[in-house]
């Protein structure tokens, strides 16, 4: 992976985190997967447990605040 990802789910504190990764890191990629849900399985292989998360380059999930548990995602 060259440049990071963003998983979040739409909820106003994803939206409000989201926001700030923006203007924090140059080179990232959003994905709402409460919009996206093909996307699910990709962030959960990724390890992401809650959103907003950030995946790093290198693997690293870095998980922000607590939005919503995956399992509350899926629903």
């Amino acid at each position: 992976m060259s440049k990071s990802i963003f998983y979040h789910a739409g909820c106003p504190v994803c939206v409000s985190a989201e926001h700030d990764i923006l203007n924090l890191v140059k080179d990232v990629e959003v994905v709402n997967i409460g919009e996206d849900r093909s996307r699910i399985a990709e962030a959960q292989k990724a390890g992401i447990k809650s959103v907003p998360a950030l995946v790093t380059p290198n693997g690293n999930v870095l998980h922000i605040n607590f939005g919503a548990s995956m399992e509350d995602v899926i629903g």
